[in-house]
C-alpha cells in the first residue's frame, strides 16, 4: 500500500496534468489563439472570433473529453474490481455494443442528433439489463457467468452493427464509422457528463474499503463483514452506467477503461481509496491530450480520437499483457 504523502503526491501530478491538458486543448487548433487572448475570453474580458473559438468549440469539448476519459477509467477500475482481472474493461461486457446499435439505429432513421444520444443511451441500458438479468439467472452469479453473457450480447450486438452499417446508404456510412471510432466533433454540452463524473466518484468512494477487500476475493469479504452480492451488483450497475454516459457523448472510445487503471495501479497500488480518483484524473486528462491530437494531426481534418487512443493503448496492453504472471493473480 502506498503511503499517504506520495498518494497526494500522485494525485496533485495528475491534477495538475489534467489541468495543462485542459489549458492546452484551449490553445492548440488550426486557428492560433495566444495564451492572453484565451485567459480575457475565460475571464470574460475578450472576445472576437478567437473568443467564439475557445468558449463556443474548444471549452466544451475539452470538458467533455474530460468527463468521459474520467467516466471511463472510473469505469474500468470498477470492473477490473468486478471481475477480478486487471485486464477488464468497461465495455467487455456488452454496454458499447448496444450503445452503437441504438445510436446506428437513429442515425439510419436520418433522427436529429438528440435522438442518436438518447438512442445509444437506450441501447447501453437494454444491454446493461439483459446482461444483469441473464447472468442473475437462477441467483448463482459469478465473475465466469457474467463476463460470458457480457460476451454472448456484445456478440450480438455486433452482428446488429454490421447489419445496420450494410443496410445504410453510402452517405450515411462516414459518419456512423466516426461514431465507431469515437468522435468528439458532436459532444455537446460537456455539464451532463460531469455531472454523472462527480456524482458516480462520490458514490464509490465510501465503499472504497469494501472493494479494496471484494478484490481480495468472495470468502475474505464475506468474512469480513462485505455483503458481496450487493456489492457486486451495485458496483456493475454503477460501472455500466458511466460506460452508458461515456458512450452516448462520444461514441466508442477504447483503451481508456483498460490500460489507465492498471498504469495507475502500478504507480500508486491497489488501493481503490486512492485508485479511484487518481484513475478519474489520469483517464481525464488522457483522453484531452488524444483528441487534442486528433484535431491538430492533419488539421483541419479530425481524426477519430479512438484511433489514437487505440493506436496509444495497444503496445501498452501488449506489455501489461506480457507483464501478467502465468498462473494468474486476481
Amino acid at each position: 500500500m502506498p503511503s499517504r504523502r506520495r498518494a497526494l503526491f500522485v494525485i496533485a501530478i495528475l491534477l495538475a496534468a489534467g489541468l495543462l491538458s485542459l489549458v492546452g486543448a484551449l490553445l492548440v487548433g488550426s486557428y492560433a489563439i495566444a495564451p492572453g487572448e484565451v485567459w480575457a475570453r475565460l475571464t470574460g474580458n475578450g472576445g472576437g472570433t478567437g473568443g467564439d473559438i475557445v468558449l463556443g468549440l474548444r471549452l466544451p469539448r475539452a470538458l467533455a473529453a474530460f468527463a468521459c476519459g474520467g467516466l471511463l477509467a472510473l469505469a474500468g477500475a470498477l470492473m477490473q474490481v468486478l471481475l477480478r482481472n486487471p485486464l477488464a474493461d468497461p465495455y467487455v461486457l456488452g454496454v458499447s455494443g448496444g450503445a452503437a446499435v441504438g445510436a446506428l439505429s437513429a442515425m439510419l432513421f436520418g433522427l436529429p442528433l438528440i435522438f442518436v444520444h438518447g438512442g445509444s443511451f437506450a441501447g447501453a441500458l437494454a444491454a446493461v439489463v439483459t446482461v444483469f438479468g441473464l447472468a442473475r439467472g437462477d441467483g448463482s452469479w459469478t465473475q465466469s457467468r457474467l463476463l460470458l453473457t457480457g460476451v454472448i450480447v456484445a456478440a450480438g450486438c455486433g452482428a446488429g452493427v454490421a447489419l445496420i452499417l450494410s443496410l445504410a446508404p453510402e452517405q450515411k456510412l462516414h459518419s456512423m464509422l466516426f461514431w465507431l471510432m469515437g468522435d468528439l466533433s458532436h459532444a455537446g454540452s460537456p455539464w451532463p457528463a460531469l455531472a454523472v463524473a462527480a456524482i458516480g466518484l462520490a458514490l464509490v468512494m465510501p465503499i472504497a474499503r469494501d472493494l479494496n477487500l471484494l478484490s481480495r476475493g468472495d470468502l475474505v469479504a464475506s468474512t469480513l463483514g462485505v455483503k458481496v452480492r450487493s456489492l457486486r451488483a451495485a458496483v456493475y450497475v454503477l460501472g455500466s452506467l458511466l460506460t452508458a454516459v461515456a458512450v452516448t457523448t462520444t461514441g466508442s472510445v477504447g483503451f481508456i477503461g483498460l490500460v489507465v487503471p492498471h498504469l495507475v495501479r502500478l504507480t500508486i497500488g491497489n488501493d481503490q481509496r486512492v485508485l479511484l480518483p487518481a484513475t478519474a484524473l489520469a483517464g481525464g486528462a488522457l483522453l484531452v491530450v488524444a483528441d487534442t491530437l486528433a484535431r491538430t494531426v492533419i488539421a483541419p481534418q479530425q481524426l477519430p480520437v479512438g484511433v489514437l487512443t487505440a493506436l496509444l493503448g495497444v503496445p501498452v496492453f501488449l506489455y501489461l499483457l506480457s507483464r501478467q504472471p502465468k498462473g494468474g493473480r486476481e
